[in-house]
């Protein structure tokens, strides 16, 4: 690559500079942890933090998505005279979930748009929306299904994972307090290689 004048064009020397900043960012990681591991205090804070902002519940819940709202409120009229959600989901929704009679399968709310969330979260189990909700895939007619708890992983099949992200954090604030005490110099020439 060299022999071909691939080295100093702009893009790969560029790429050149962040690959070598990347490998001295782990060599300082590597040197300022030296090889400490978290202790099992601190693991299982981190454990007991990360389950404390976990959703506590799980949604089971179908709808039907259509592009306006008078025809959600049609929708919503099949529904009441009797009509099957699932069969009206197949039916009318725009959705690809209408394969499945609407049905959306297990989430937490924070993986829905709040309108969406906020409209389940008011839902008792086999009940549908009685007015639309949009969001801005459009309206939707929505029917909670079921709900459960959230069960958080055991502490023990996530300890490796918390010692990563607790070495992480470990290290960013290393390198914050380098960043308060000392003094950067950016060079801004792509040719400048620091």
């Amino acid at each position: 690559a060299v022999k071909e004048g691939l080295n100093p064009q702009t893009d790969t020397a560029q790429l050149l500079k962040m690959e070598r900043l990347n490998v001295l960012e782990q060599a300082l990681s590597q040197k300022y942890l030296g090889g400490q591991q978290p202790t099992d205090d601190e693991l299982q804070a981190e454990y007991n933090a990360e389950v404390a902002k976990m959703p506590k519940e799980e949604y089971h819940a179908r709808h039907i998505l259509v592009a306006t709202e008078p025809f959600a409120e049609k929708i919503i009229a099949r529904l009441k005279k009797g009509e099957s959600f699932a069969d009206l989901a197949k039916a009318e929704s725009m959705d690809s979930s209408k394969n499945n009679g609407g049905d959306l399968g297990w989430f937490t709310l924070d993986h829905m748009m709040k309108p969406f969330a906020d409209a389940v979260a008011g839902l008792k189990t086999g009940e549908y929306t009685t007015t639309p909700v949009q969001t801005q895939y459009g309206w939707h007619v929505i029917q909670l299904l079921g709900t459960r708890p959230v069960n958080p992983p055991p502490f023990d099949q996530v300890k490796q994972r918390l010692a990563q992200v607790l070495e992480a954090k470990k290290f960013r604030a290393y390198t914050d307090q380098l960043r308060i005490s000392r003094k950067f110099v950016t060079f801004l020439d792509p040719q400048t290689d620091t």
